[in-house]
């Protein structure tokens, strides 16, 4: 497993001892936990995108806990691609040694892409670090204690990133220049989720900060389909248990202003790493106002901003139990997938595509059919979803075969049709979409 490395540096605290540079953004630090495995990445924008941003690692260690190989793809969108992503295996935490862990993450992000790289080089050094601080403790390690390490080194990184950019707006010695640079990782922001696997337990933990979403697919082997198996719960302005969540952090506030036609304060998701406009007291909104002639309080007002943050970087984590030698799969993806697919569609696409593997794989196994040629009217009237008279299986790739249908599947125009267009056009009908299917025991 391979390593694609952009360093940024961040204040106040020095976690890393190497460095390397990048194209934007700040620049310093490093921390050289054995956290050298990882692969990291942002496919480019092109006409073959299908499969110009995919890849596939096969893992045939016995002791990566039944993690057979797994499969990615990006398509992007925005130009460039605002998505990242991360995997590959690094230390077990634990003190005792022990088998290495697998981390697969992604890392959506919004206003720019800054937060989302340094999101790949800084959140599971962060995250390795806390868990091995609290299996240091000297008593039992449970789930509760894990969850509670995890969501520490998530608000911990976030903090970085925000009193880093706080420091900069007050720097005396930097030039205008320089802030701009170094202003990125807290002005815009990026949802996170991240997937830990420890082979030695089964276990699987997946912690969500934002609206990409993890799910399992499982064999059931008295009927031999697939279930679906929730591993994340987006959190979406439109999610009501985000609403409530806000309404209690922010008593006496009209929360129906505050969470609004799914948005809070005009932010499509409730959690993310970053966002300084939703976070930062109005004393720093009005000082970066003033200094850099930024309206930052847009999309809310002023008069609405009482009692900052609105937003929240800190995840929900959950564990599931991989059961040994039972067949399973578990997909990840950014919103961009789950616009057009629900989770259910997923696990049959992917159980389909198990089946069709084992059948020996035939190219081009797909429904002949017409439908009408592409265009935007056709397009909305399918309403985002893929229909199942559409579906197809003909990619080599788990992955890609996911993104094929979430773009229209065996209906050839509407996907060369999507693929055709450029940013920034291409966001009125797609978002970037990136996708990572791992397979347990199969």
């Amino acid at each position: 497993m391979s390593i694609h490395r952009g360093i940024y540096r961040l204040r106040p605290r020095s976690r890393f001892t190497r460095l390397q540079s990048t194209s934007s953004g700040p620049q310093p630090a490093q921390r050289p936990s054995r956290l050298v495995s990882v692969g990291v990445g942002a496919a480019s924008f092109g006409l073959e995108i299908l499969n110009t941003g995919a890849w596939s690692v096969s893992t045939p260690d016995a002791a990566l806990g039944g993690v057979s190989r797994y499969y990615g793809s990006q398509v992007a969108s925005n130009g460039p691609c605002e998505d990242r992503y991360i995997h590959g295996k690094f230390p077990s935490p634990s003190q005792t040694g022990g088998d290495n862990w697998l981390a697969w993450g992604i890392f959506d992000g919004h206003l720019g892409s800054q937060v989302a790289q340094a999101l790949t080089q800084h959140l599971l050094p962060y995250v390795h670090e806390s868990l091995a601080r609290a299996f240091s403790q000297g008593s039992p390690v449970d789930d509760t204690t894990i969850h509670a390490a995890i969501t520490r080194a998530f608000l911990s990184l976030d903090n970085a990133f925000l009193q880093h950019a706080e420091e900069t707006i007050a720097s005396p010695t930097l030039t205008f220049a320089q802030k701009i640079a170094r202003l990125t990782t807290g002005s815009n922001g990026s949802c996170a989720l991240l997937s830990l696997y420890d082979p030695s337990t089964h276990k699987l933990h997946v912690a969500c900060t934002g609206d990409s979403r993890a799910v399992m697919g499982r064999l059931d082997p008295s009927t031999k389909t697939w279930t679906t198996v929730a591993l994340s719960e987006d959190q979406g302005g439109s999610n009501p248990a985000e609403g409530a969540r806000v309404a209690a952090e922010h008593p006496g506030e009209d929360v129906d202003t505050l969470v609004k036609n799914g948005r809070v304060l005009g932010l499509a998701t409730a959690r993310a790493f970053g966002d300084g406009h939703w976070k930062w007291p109005a004393s720093v909104q009005a000082d970066v106002k003033h200094r850099y002639l930024s309206d930052t309080m847009r999309p809310h007002s002023a008069e609405l901003y009482k009692t900052p943050p609105y937003i929240t970087a800190k995840p929900e984590v959950t564990t599931t139990v991989v059961d040994k030698g039972q067949p399973a799969f578990m997909i990840l993806g950014s919103d961009g997938l789950w616009d057009v697919l629900t989770s259910e569609q997923a696990v049959g696409l992917v159980g389909r595509w198990v089946e069709w593997r084992k059948k020996g794989g035939r190219p081009a196994e797909a429904p002949q059919g017409r439908w009408a040629g592409f265009d935007w009217t056709v397009h909305e009237k399918d309403g985002w979803t893929l229909k199942s008279e559409k579906e197809t299986i003909q990619d080599e790739n788990a992955a890609v075969h996911l993104t094929r249908n979430a773009l229209g599947g065996a209906h050839h125009d509407m996907v060369s049709g999507l693929l055709s267009l450029k940013p920034p056009y291409s966001r009125w009908c797609r978002d970037d979409i990136t996708v990572q299917v791992v397979f347990f025991n199969c």
